[in-house]
């Protein structure tokens, strides 16, 4: 237990930076629903449908970049600084270009959202926030890798207080757009589109002016940013990086498909989902911040051959998840009525809400234990049977759940939460499963070779 516990605190002094810069990203939005939701059912429904798209999107690109602080850091391991500025070139042209596919991706879907079958006021209302929020994708992406450079190198601090300030700019811009302050048009949820864009574009500028300045990356900065894309790279960071965006498009999916089942029943039920998503997403950036850690942590304990480690370093975090997520768990159920106030003043809107929000105290704890599940396997590099467990947890066994629960029983949108939660159950069981079953044969190899010794 000691050992265990001895872990957890070095896990925690690592995830902490991002854990912050994570709750920072998703606060952008939790923001953008408050404010919003002052406005009625119908825009705060909106900015469910288009901020659920978004999300998608975002969550594969921050999937498809993880490798960059993995290869950074074993650069700078190997003190080669010409590797290190090779990669965070080849780091931003991936972004780039990824980026600038997902921004047509989705503009192009928008195109066809007529067919979603969503409520028409909630897609007119949408259309101008929409365009503006999948712009953003390119700062956002970009900011990724030079985050990822900053903490591969050593330094998370700034780049944490540069994502926090880009929070309160959202906060100030959302207040003056939205609501017409200070002589300007009140522009409504176009007005919390611009805020976004404008955040994220603000904090980029500002961590590129940052490293400009700072000599701990003069020597890894590149002398040129117009070099062509090295093939060879990208096909790296693809490999690394694509079984993880293709998890997170998995499980983030789910959740755009259950927005967009619960939207069938209504502009009520998508602003109810929209406020327990936005609490349940915001707790969630904690022990994802935790499972980024242990992934790292796991990585470099077993190529230093520590496999005795990987157990503890795995356990501290699920603990330290699970006190977490209980906490939350207890206020979501003791006051998920003030919580959805603070949202929006419509109390059909309020009162189902608050309902979703007792579902969502208790999925929560499957949510930290699969996720964590899926950091500890891929810091060992197992990341394709995970990838068909959480396919199969997500789309075979939760959307179909949820969607007969949803559309055919009278729990309506509470029952395609329960339908969610029962696939994160599967996922954290079978992802805990194969996790112990491969540290089992590591364990049995510490114990033989310390015997041997």
């Amino acid at each position: 237990m000691s050992v265990t516990l001895h872990q957890a605190r070095i896990t925690l002094r690592l995830a902490l930076p991002m854990v912050v810069g994570q709750v920072s990203q998703m606060l952008l939005g939790v923001i953008d629903s408050v404010m919003i939701g002052r406005l009625g059912a119908v825009p705060l429904a909106a900015s469910a449908l288009a901020g659920g798209i978004f999300m998608l999107f975002f969550m594969i690109g921050v999937g498809l970049l993880l490798p960059v602080a993995v290869l950074i850091s074993r650069e700078h391991g190997a003190g080669k600084t010409h590797d290190i500025s090779q990669w965070l070139q080849q780091g931003a042209i991936l972004a780039v270009l990824a980026g600038l596919a997902e921004v047509g991706v989705m503009l192009a879907l928008w195109c066809g959202s007529s067919h979603l079958g969503q409520p028409p006021e909630v897609v007119v209302e949408a259309g101008p926030f929409y365009a503006l929020i999948a712009v953003s994708l390119l700062p956002a992406m970009l900011f990724q890798v030079f985050r990822q450079l900053a903490e591969a190198l050593g330094r998370p601090l700034v780049p944490m207080a540069i994502m926090l300030g880009g929070v309160a700019l959202n906060v100030a811009l959302n207040w003056v757009l939205i609501y017409g302050k200070l002589g300007a048009p009140a522009l409504g949820l176009t007005g919390a589109g611009w805020a976004t864009l404008a955040a994220r574009l603000a904090v980029l500028v500002c961590i590129i002016a940052w490293m400009r300045r700072t000599a701990a990356f003069k020597d890894v900065w590149p002398t040129s940013w117009l070099a062509r894309p090295q093939m060879k790279c990208l096909r790296v960071m693809v490999s690394l990086g694509g079984p993880a965006a293709a998890m997170f498009f998995m499980e983030v999916g789910a959740f755009m498909a259950a927005t967009l089942i619960i939207g069938w029943r209504g502009a009520e039920a998508l602003a109810a989902h929209q406020i327990a998503l936005s609490c349940a997403g915001f707790m969630f950036m904690f022990p994802l911040g935790l499972s980024m850690a242990v992934g790292m942590r796991i990585a470099k304990t077993t190529g230093e051959g520590r496999h005795d480690l990987v157990r503890p370093i795995a356990t501290g975090a699920l603990a330290m998840s699970w006190v977490i997520m209980s906490l939350s768990a207890v206020g979501f159920a003791l006051f998920g009525t003030e919580l959805a106030r603070g949202f929006v003043g419509d109390e059909a809107v309020v009162n189902l809400a608050t309902r979703l929000l007792v579902v969502a105290a208790i999925f929560q704890l499957f949510d930290a234990a699969q996720v964590i599940g899926a950091g500890a396997l891929r810091g060992l590099a197992d990341v394709r049977v995970p990838t068909v467990i959480t396919f199969f947890a997500y789309w075979i066994l939760a959307i179909p759940c949820a969607y007969g629960l949803g559309l055919h029983t009278d729990l309506g949108a509470v029952g395609v939460w329960v339908g969610l939660a029962t696939g994160l159950g599967v996922a954290a069981v079978l992802l805990g499963i194969r996790f112990w079953r491969l540290t089992r044969h590591a364990q049995s190899h510490v114990s033989r070779a310390s015997v041997t010794q």
